[in-house]
Parts: structure tokens; sequence; C-alpha cells
């Protein structure tokens, strides 16, 4: 059976410890993957000083460059996976039957992931506002006429990873470019894609002990967080809600990202009707920039019954259909079981699933596989569970709120795509605290535009602005320190 090995600093181990990848449509075995206890993660981060040290021998240009190749063989390479080799159609079989996502979506997120890594020098440029990348070589430099300064705040970045979408990658790759080594925690489903972007980097040139890969447990999550000076975590709110107030860890957590129109265009919801229902269904709407919410200051009551007519159009097709537009889920009981928990919501008063009389079921088989299908709620209640519910399917609430309580009743949003010319309405949603990204005018919530901030700044995660003054030019030595990490 193909076995995936941990990497430690970039070299492939094989653990007594391995947990069993199966096809979903069968429950046929896929690979046995190596997992890594909490003392292991301990001792190799222990390390992570020299693994920085290699990286850093690059400049950020050389970098760059990497990142390139590596994009090239990402896409177009078989690069090693264990004891074997995994061509490009063979990633997009393996990450299809263990994830559920059908090949043509998970091609579509390879490509996002190729592209950024092509494009990583605009990436950075938007991160850190177009600083010039020598200031990060040196530690120091002088831009527009001031002196500048940057200290690293850890060697290594940590990151705890979901299974939903291989998509969501692109998002730690900018710390390789920033000179910053990588501790990966992959979610259980979907070890492929950040191992295959380690090998791809590889075969481009970068220092393999850039990489960590470990597969792993609840306590290893833990302790790959506790030890990294900077993480990223990836998880529903349960998972999330204790490390929030940690400042060394970003979360990324339910999206909750939302379509609002405004008075000026509740009455024009037709013409938005498409970009509402690819909103809420790209990519299956697994990711987290997928719409869960329609809010609207009027003719919600309208909207709700035509917008489920769009997405109930949506069948469930087989994980090699070139048509597909769903994802399975782990299993047809899976599918049930979170259908009826849709259901026992229902049983609350103020809300109304609108999809319910366009087919016999919210469940169906294809191809061995279960499926939620889109589910359209309309919501009297802005306070009802299923008006703050975010599912791993096409599933939205539609929310008629007064303009003036629109804004302020939204909740935590990642995305808000705003409808509407009204300048009141977008100055609300310009200054709200539970606005992440802002979409003003006809942009789907699941359009992004990379060379900007997703949820959090990598840039700033890593790095940390420091006052420099010196008499005369500092000099290499004197400012070589600045680029060092705090212990």
């Amino acid at each position: 059976m193909l076995h995936i090995p941990l990497l430690r600093a970039g070299e492939p181990y094989r653990s007594l410890a391995t947990y069993r990848l199966t096809d979903l449509r069968n429950g046929e075995p896929v690979a046995e993957v190596s997992q890594a206890n909490a003392g292991l993660i301990a001792r190799d981060l222990s390390q992570s000083r020299s693994s920085q040290a290699r990286l850093a021998e690059l400049s950020v240009e050389e970098l760059l460059a990497l990142c390139s190749r590596a994009a090239d063989h990402l896409g177009e390479s078989d690069l090693p996976l264990g004891e074997t080799v995994q061509s490009p159609q063979r990633y997009l079989e393996q990450v299809s039957v263990t994830t559920g996502l059908p090949q043509v979506m998970a091609r579509a997120n390879l490509d996002k992931v190729r592209f950024v890594l092509g494009e990583m020098r605009t990436v950075l440029g938007g991160l850190t506002r177009g600083l010039d990348p020598e200031i990060l070589d040196r530690g120091w430099g002088v831009q527009d006429g001031r002196t500048i300064s940057y200290r690293r705040e850890t060697d290594v970045l940590g990151a705890v990873l979901p299974s939903n979408s291989p998509g969501v990658h692109a998002l730690w790759l900018p710390a390789l470019a920033l000179k910053v080594t990588l501790a990966l925690k992959p979610g259980r489903a979907e070890p492929w894609t950040p191992y295959r972007i380690a090998q791809a980097f590889i075969a481009a040139g970068c220092p393999r002990e850039a990489f960590g890969f470990y597969p792993t447990d609840h306590a290893g999550a833990g302790e790959l967080l506790q030890r990294c000076g900077r993480s990223l975590l990836y998880g529903d709110e349960a998972t999330v809600a204790p490390w929030r107030p940690d400042p060394r860890v970003q979360i990324h957590g339910p999206g909750w990202s939302k379509v609002v129109l405004g008075d000026d265009t509740a009455s024009e919801w037709r013409d938005h009707l498409d970009l509402i229902a690819e909103s809420v269904a790209a990519n299956g709407g697994r990711s987290c920039v997928n719409a869960s919410g329609v809010w609207t200051s009027a003719n919600g009551r309208a909207l709700a019954p035509g917008l489920a007519e769009t997405l109930a159009a949506i069948a469930a097709r087989g994980l090699e259909d070139p048509k597909a537009r769903l994802a399975a889920l782990p299993s047809v009981e899976a599918a049930r079981r979170l259908s009826d928990l849709i259901d026992q919501h229902l049983q609350t008063s103020g809300a109304e699933d609108l999809t319910a009389g366009l087919r016999p079921s919210r469940v169906a088989e294809a191809d061995g596989c279960g499926f939620v299908l889109p589910t359209v709620i309309y919501c009297t209640d802005p306070e009802h569970p299923l008006a703050r519910a975010e599912f791993l399917f096409p599933f939205v609430a539609v929310v008629e709120r007064p303009r003036h309580r629109l804004v302020s009743e939204l909740g935590s949003s990642l995305v808000v795509t705003a409808l509407t010319e009204d300048e009141s309405l977008i100055g609300e949603l310009l200054t709200a605290p539970h606005v992440e990204r802002l979409n003003i005018g006809p942009l789907p919530t699941n359009r992004v535009a990379w060379d900007q901030p997703h949820e959090g700044n990598l840039f700033e995660l890593l790095y940390q602005q420091r006052s420099l003054q010196a008499v005369g030019k500092p000099s290499d030595s004197a400012a070589q320190p600045a680029a060092v990490a705090a212990s």
C-alpha cells in the first residue's frame, strides 16, 4: 500500500503510528499515513533555527524565482510521494477520492495554488505594501526617504490545516518567500496538497530543511501551536475558540461571508441572482469565502424563492464528472446526519426551507457518494440558528432587516459583497469591525485578490517593524541583527 511519510527537515520518515486513508466511494484503502507524536514534533521544532538559517542563505529575489519554478513543478512534474512518484493527474484522483472534492474542482484549486506561486512577487507586494525585498535581506533599508527596519518574529510558521479544499494552501505559501520555514499539520483527509507543494519546492531547489510535515492527532496539533513562534489555525468555531486570545496564532475559522443588498438594489435582486448563486455554490460551497447569508433591506421574501430555484438546479454527480458542482461528504450517513441537523433547527420558528418543495430529498447519492443538495433558508428571525450557520455544501440563509439595522446585526463576516451605491451603507461597512474583506459592487464573495490580505496579514504576523536610528549610515554588520528572529 502507498505510504505517506512524515517530513522531518524535509527528509522522509516512517513512523510506527499510522492511520489509513480510504476511498469514500467504496471504502477501499488508498494510503497509509505516518503520524507524528507530540514529542517528535517538539524535538524537531527545537532545531528550527538551524533550518531557518539554511533558508536565509537565499535572498528574497532568489526565493521568488524559486516560487516560480515550484509552480511549474507543482502543475506539471511527477514528484516524490513516499517510495513512489505522483503525477499531476494521480494527485487529482487521490485528493478527490479522500476529500470528496470532484476532480474538476481539485484541478481548479491546484491551478489557484500554482497561480499564487507564479505571482508571488505581486502577492508579497500587496502584503508588504510595496516593501523593497532587499530590506528583508539586510534587516534595514531606506525607502521613500525613510529608514525602515523589520524584525522576524519566528523561525518557523506552524499551520494546522483543513481538509475542505486544496486552494486554502495558497495562504501559507508567502512564508517561504519571507524566509520562514514551515511546520505543517495537514488535514486528516488531505495530506496530498501540502506534501506535493513541499516536493515541488524541493525539486525547484529549495533547501529541504524548510519543510516539516506532521500528520498528527489533537495533542500533536496543540504541541505545534505551542512551540511555533507564529501559527495559522484552521477549523470550526469549537476548534479555534480556545486559541483566539493567543496573538501568536492567526485564526482561520468559519467565514460567515455574506451578500448585502441596500434599499437602492433590493428591488433589482433578479439582476444579481447569478452572482449570488456563484457566491454560494462555487467550489462546492466548501470555502470560507462562500456566502452563507444574503442580507437585504427589502424583498427578501421574493429573492429567496428565486435563489432556491437557481440553486436547486445543481445536481449530484460522480467525482470524475467534468460537470460536477457539488462535493461529497465522507459517507451517505454523514450527509443524512447533516440534513437531520438542519431539520432539527427548522423546528424552531423563524426559518423555512424554500428548496424543500423543489426535490424529494435534501440528501442525494451518486457514484457511491453522499451529497447534501443546495439549501436556501428564509429567516424572519436574524438570531435563528440557521441565519448564522455555515456548512460544507451550498447553504445560504436569506435575511431581511431594516436598512438602519442591516450592518449592526450582520455579525462576523470574512467577506461581504455590497451590492449598493448607497454611500452611507458603504461607509458603515467600511468602518464595521466585524467585516474582514469588503467587495463594493458586483464581485462574488469567492473572488479573491491575492495581492490583498485574506484573514489577517501574513507578513504582519511574521515580521514586526522596529525603530532604527543610527549616526551615519548603518553598516551591514550593524544591520544584520535586525533580521535575526526573536527568541
